[in-house]
């Protein structure tokens, strides 16, 4: 196993020198520092990780928690996206990535205990139910948390501007003589909640009447879920004339329904999604959707964190609201 001494002797520097070299300090030359860590790496040596936690107090291991119900895992390319920049910039920053869950084999944990049994030096949480016991139980903890889509008043949330895109989308598809406007929504979330609110406040402000009937229930990620609502929108006497999906991909079991019962897209019905997957500007015809901007959620996610992490003293939650545009397709037909 190769040490700092072999590396001091090779490079023919003090201990100290290889150890300020390895560890990122700044105050030793730059060329030198770079000639050390070129020669350690030729040599093949490796930080001990155990080492390193002892002496810092900090594992460099970021935790995320990913509960999809839909189980798509990282097949899911919204929440994928997000968890790659994150990832990425974790790595950038000197951090390593591991996903928490409840159980290990056949010990059962909470998502603290997990967390605890992983060393993390905090976790970010993406996707789960966020009213659920074991959640609030980490959010409330020692561990630093960054949250993606909602806010806990003690922690920093990373939040996309759901009022704002849903906004944009309806005063589009008004623009272009939409007046009988379904929308079939996702489960019971913050980001429902927001969507919704700004649903029905832009319509009614643009002097838009929206009908019971013209709101469902669906869910996110889950085109049959999209499909079944789809199909009782087509049964009623007075159809709508655009559709609103809770997803992009959702929006796929609506396409399939559409074109079962031989209506075109959009000259018999428009539509519109939400997420600005890369999957929805490959359909034909292209979809018209609001994008979020999931690479600057999952990097800036990483880098509060471990900000958090690295400066515990001076750190204060706040919200960072994310920006996203729309991304005019040819899914909606001017009336």
């Amino acid at each position: 196993m190769v040490t700092l001494a072999d590396i001091a002797k090779r490079c023919n520097v003090s201990r100290a020198s290889v150890s300020k070299a390895i560890n990122g300090h700044s105050d030793i030359g730059k060329e030198t520092a770079e000639f050390i860590r070129k020669t350690a790496r030729e040599m093949g040596y490796y930080p001990n990780a155990t080492a390193r936690t002892l002496k810092s107090g900090r594992s460099q291991n970021v935790g995320v928690l990913f509960v999809d119900k839909t189980q798509s895992g990282l097949a899911h390319e919204y929440f994928s996206k997000i968890l790659e920049s994150a990832k990425s910039m974790a790595e950038k920053l000197g951090y390593d990535i591991t996903f928490i869950s409840r159980d290990i084999g056949t010990t059962g944990m909470d998502f603290y205990e997990h967390a605890k049994y992983r060393q993390c030096d905090g976790v970010i949480i993406a996707s789960v139910d966020f009213e659920d016991p074991a959640v609030i139980k980490l959010v409330n903890s020692e561990i630093p948390t960054v949250t993606l889509d909602y806010v806990f008043n003690n922690r920093t949330s990373i939040v996309s501007d759901n009022v704002k895109g849903m906004e944009e989308l309806v005063k589009y598809v008004y623009s272009k003589g939409h007046r009988k406007i379904a929308y079939i929504h996702g489960e019971e979330t913050s980001v429902t909640q927001r969507r919704m609110a700004s649903f029905y406040k832009t319509c009614a402000d643009l002097g838009i009447g929206i009908k019971p009937e013209y709101v469902i229930r669906g869910d996110y990620h889950d085109p049959k879920a999209a499909a079944i609502a789809t199909r009782k929108l087509l049964e009623l006497n007075d159809r709508p004339t655009c559709i609103f999906y809770p997803d992009d991909f959702s929006y796929i079991g609506g396409m399939n329904i559409l074109e079962q019962a031989g209506l075109s897209i959009p000259d018999d019905m428009s539509v519109v999604g939400y997420d600005g997957i890369h999957l929805s500007q490959m359909l034909r015809p292209k979809l018209t959707t609001y994008q979020q901007d999931a690479t600057f959620m999952g990097e800036e996610a990483a880098r509060q964190l471990i900000e958090n992490i690295e400066h515990p003293t001076l750190w204060l939650p706040r919200q960072i609201t994310v920006p996203g545009k729309l991304i005019e397709g040819s899914t909606v037909k001017q009336l």
